[in-house]
């Protein structure tokens, strides 16, 4: 089961972060999952596959080339924890600011759980104050 769930992850991110390919989102996200540490621009938690679609459609609209690279992963039963970093270029509107044609590069750790094949929960750690500060913003 392990290493099925790391497959699924890994998959998580090559599909639907580094090539943007949304249908993955429904293929590997529960309707009711729930996605700790991400907020969407009003502020509010990501708490469904819907809110995270607009989430995701946002996020790549300000960095459609997005890449995301897996530097550890490590899976236990039902968990999946990975260690990540984000490369990027701020070329596009969708954060609410004008695009900055900044380059960002941060890191990131996820915890997520599976069931049924799918993930069910996320538990987000990403440096969005580098991000902020990368992007001219503080």
């Amino acid at each position: 089961m392990s290493e099925t769930n790391k497959d699924l992850l890994k998959r998580w991110f090559e599909e639907v972060w580094n090539k943007g390919r949304t249908e993955a989102i429904d293929e590997l996200l529960a309707p009711d999952v729930v996605a700790h540490g991400l907020v969407d621009m009003s502020g509010q938690p990501v708490s469904t596959r819907d809110r995270f679609r607009e989430y995701h459609a946002q996020f790549r609209g300000a960095f459609p080339n997005i890449s995301v690279t897996l530097a550890d992963i490590v899976a236990e039963d039902d968990l999946v924890a990975v260690r990540c970093s984000v490369q990027a270029k701020h070329s596009g509107p969708d954060l609410g600011i004008e695009p900055t044609n900044a380059d960002i590069d941060i890191t990131g750790m996820v915890f997520i759980r599976v069931a049924d094949g799918m993930i069910v929960e996320a538990w987000n750690s990403f440096d969005f104050l580098t991000m902020r500060q990368q992007l001219g913003l503080l």
